[in-house]
């Protein structure tokens, strides 16, 4: 039986026992798409650029948000404080972002790209936007266009979870 508003059941029976049905859990696809990704990204960037995958977000970020703190990244890309300072470690040791220390607590740190960060943003984001155009290929753009509908509701269930 399919949970109410599914036509697939995420779960078969195998001897018995029900277990996960990979071919129809949700949660299997989104996590396999994006180790997939993600490790192909990260290995990529790393070779062509110098950087890895989290600080390419974190550059990402920066270009869409600039002068933000660490704690605005970890919230909107989902990103762990470790892997964050990390990340703006690294991105700082090679002058791709600069910052500036509040007053008030010198922990506090507002980033935003230097003009360094800015050009190598301005390189990864042609290679990732060819990294979409391969993965979408195929798909009708109408198609393309509910599957972005259905993932965003996804994203605003998560925080419900």
């Amino acid at each position: 039986m399919c949970p109410e508003g599914r036509l697939s059941s995420p779960t078969r029976e195998y001897r018995g026992r029900r277990i996960v049905d990979i071919s129809t859990y949700t949660p299997y696809f989104l996590s396999a798409v994006n180790n997939a990704l993600t490790r192909g990204a990260s290995k990529h960037y790393l070779e062509m650029f110098g950087v890895g995958i989290v600080e390419w977000r974190v550059v990402s970020m920066l270009a869409i948000e600039p002068r933000i703190p660490a704690s605005r990244m970890c919230e909107v890309i989902y990103l762990d404080k470790s892997g964050t300072s990390r990340a703006l470690r690294n991105l700082w040791e090679q002058d791709f972002v600069e910052f500036e220390a509040s007053s008030a607590d010198p922990r506090r740190k507002i980033w935003w790209l230097s003009r360094k960060g800015y050009k190598l943003h301005d390189r990864i984001l042609e290679v990732a936007l060819e990294r979409e155009r391969k993965l979408v290929r195929g798909v009708d753009p109408e198609d393309l266009e509910v599957f972005l509908r259905v993932i965003r509701r996804m994203r605003a269930n998560v925080d419900k979870l």
